[in-house]
Formats: structure tokens, C-alpha cells, sequence
């Protein structure tokens, strides 16, 4: 019984460490921006990318946005990049007005099907966030507002890499 409990204590422990360093590929989806731009995640490859799933409703979303922000200004010039993907149930006129009422300063997606969602994962929490490396693979995910130092340093290192 006492080897069976150790068992089940070592496996949670490797799924909580796996779920910190994921390393596989991000899906292959195709964002749509407010400015009607389409791309792809194989079209961010190069690049150290925040997919972040928010909401205007979220009020966690809403707090966090300013942090997205100054990551993305600190990093940006190095080849990190950022989408806000506004999920499904959001009004893409409030989306509108926030993104310009914010001046966000990275592309900011409609996920109007629920797809994009669908594809990282089935995501339904706001916020999570999807940190993926140069190379194309989710490094980390975040459900609700990510520790920052750790994230700045996980960007960081993948930027170096």
C-alpha cells in the first residue's frame, strides 16, 4: 500500500513538472487580427511568441494586460512577439474598443468559432497564456496571471537559445 501511495505521489509530481516544460509543438492554427491580417503559428517561427486566451469580461484578463504589455516592449526587440486572442464568447466591438482605448501594441485575434480555443488544448479559463520557443513548441502554460520574474526569465533563456 505504502509503495502504491509513493507511486501515485511520483507520477502527480511528473505531471506537474511536465506541465511546466512542455515542449510540444504548438498547434498549427490560423489567427485572424482586428486589422485583418491572417497568419499562422508556423508563420511566428523564429520568433520567442505569448499566445494569451483574455476576455474584456475577465477582470483578471483586464488586470494582467498591462504586464502582457511591458513584456512585450521589453522583448520586442529581440524577436518576441505577443497575440491576444479574445475568446469566443467576447463581443468583437468591445475587443475593438479595448485594444484602441489601450493602444495594445501586438496583434490581437478573434477566436469568434471557439477553435483556437479548441486546439491549445480546450481552453475555458481566462486567462491562459501559451509561451512557445523559437522553434515552434509550447514551453509553458499558464492558467491565470503567470508569475512574471519566471516568465521574464523563461523568455529570456528562449530568446538566448
Amino acid at each position: 500500500m505504502v509503495a502504491f501511495a509513493a507511486g501515485i505521489v511520483v507520477l502527480a509530481a511528473t505531471a506537474a513538472v511536465s506541465n511546466l516544460t512542455l515542449l510540444k509543438p504548438a498547434p498549427e492554427v490560423h489567427f485572424t487580427a482586428l486589422s485583418g491580417e491572417a497568419f499562422s503559428t508556423s508563420e511566428l517561427r523564429g520568433k520567442v511568441v505569448l499566445v494569451n486566451f483574455w476576455a474584456t469580461y475577465c477582470a483578471s484578463c483586464v488586470q494582467e494586460m498591462p504586464k502582457i504589455v511591458d513584456t512585450y516592449k521589453k522583448f520586442a526587440p529581440r524577436g518576441y512577439d505577443t497575440i491576444a486572442v479574445a475568446v469566443r464568447h467576447d463581443n468583437p466591438h468591445r475587443v475593438a474598443q479595448f485594444a484602441a482605448s489601450r493602444a495594445l501594441p501586438f496583434k490581437v485575434a478573434l477566436d469568434s468559432s471557439g477553435a483556437l480555443a479548441k486546439e491549445f488544448g480546450n481552453v475555458r479559463i481566462t486567462p491562459t497564456s501559451f509561451l512557445i520557443d523559437k522553434r515552434g513548441r509550447v514551453l509553458r502554460r499558464y492558467v491565470g496571471e503567470p508569475n512574471w520574474a519566471e516568465l521574464h526569465e523563461l523568455v529570456e533563456r528562449a530568446l538566448s537559445s
